[in-house]
């Protein structure tokens, strides 16, 4: 049942992007944040699952409350049923005073299950009664608890293989997918690079309290043809150094720590025509961008620096969607 209407978007506010897959994520969460149903956020590693969690809870009636992230895979196996649900005196050995668990300790919140599928199938056995009744045991004791916690889920693998090997229970995983939401890869959002760029350049020059460097448009359309496995982080890894560590304002290709002459792999299928065509249009909204930023979405004075006309100028940037910037 709906929790009321959500927050202000301010939880939207760190999702940088404007390509259409990620718009469409966007659009979903202050949907997913009224309703509090568990959301099963998957994508590959890097894309942003914990900053959309994070915007979740901040969208939800939940935002004075704790977020709490938890990486399941980074708890021994062991150890899990007692980090989660807390344990009474002399439940074991070195138990000498009771402890809550990450359940009790995100009372009212939100809790991010990061890497869901390292989960031990006993401990599955285990979340999947809390969410069907939020009640748990903590560990040594023989009455239940209750909480009240939003549970999120993130996972960079697919479950329902998981699910069909056997080492992921099938029950949990409807469970916890009851809202599900996919997030892209980089590579799938190449338009959004010029805005990643410069909003981790502003960012960084806020925190080290220096100038911030420009990037050319030949940099930034190599970015733009890099097929950054590592995502969202791997970018803003390479911004940071590159930002640190070029001696020059002008920051060009030559000075990117990726490697040179480094393509766009093309989807499985396209043709050389359409490949072409992907690469060109990438190319175009890259330097359109950069070109605009430079001179204040002027385009009489962009046109004059790219040498070209206004008219011209004026159709590609509507032709990519540029024209309300």
């Amino acid at each position: 049942m709906p929790t009321g209407p959500p927050r202000s978007p301010a939880g939207l506010a760190h999702l940088v992007g404007e390509s259409p897959a990620f718009v469409a994520v966007k659009q979903k969460l202050p949907l997913l944040a009224r309703y509090e149903a568990p959301v099963l956020l998957t994508g590959e590693s890097g894309t942003g699952k914990e900053l959309c969690a994070r915007a979740l809870h901040y969208l939800s009636r939940r935002a004075g409350k704790p977020f709490l992230p938890v990486n399941c895979a980074a708890i021994p196996l062991e150890l899990f049923e007692r980090e989660l649900f807390g344990h009474e005196k002399g439940s074991f050995t070195s138990a000498w005073t009771a402890q809550s668990g990450l359940i009790a300790e995100a009372e009212g919140g939100t809790l991010l299950l990061d890497e869901i599928e390292t989960l031990s199938l006993p401990a599955q056995a285990k979340l999947l009664r809390f969410l069907d009744d939020s009640t748990y045991y903590p560990l040594g004791s023989p009455r239940p608890s209750r909480a009240d916690v939003w549970i999120l889920a993130a996972t960079n693998v697919d479950l329902r293989l998981k699910v069909q090997e056997r080492s992921f229970r099938a029950d949990l995983y409807y469970r916890l997918a009851v809202m599900p939401l996919a997030l892209p890869p980089l590579r799938e959002r190449r338009g959004d690079v010029p805005l990643l760029v410069a909003h981790l350049s502003a960012r960084h020059a806020h925190l080290t309290g220096g100038q911030s460097k420009r990037l050319s448009p030949r940099a930034l359309v190599a970015l733009g043809q890099y097929a950054w496995p590592g995502n969202l982080r791997e970018l803003g890894n390479v911004i940071q150094q590159v930002l640190a560590l070029s001696p020059g304002d002008l920051i060009e290709p030559e000075d990117l720590p990726i490697p040179s002459g480094t393509l766009a792999v093309p989807r499985p299928g396209t043709s050389l025509k359409q490949a072409r065509a992907e690469a060109v249009a990438q190319f175009e909204r890259t330097y359109l961008t950069e070109l605009l930023r430079q001179h204040g979405d002027n385009v009489t004075q962009a046109a004059r620096a790219a040498r070209t006309e206004r008219r011209t100028l004026g159709r590609l940037i509507k032709k990519h969607g540029l024209s309300k910037r």
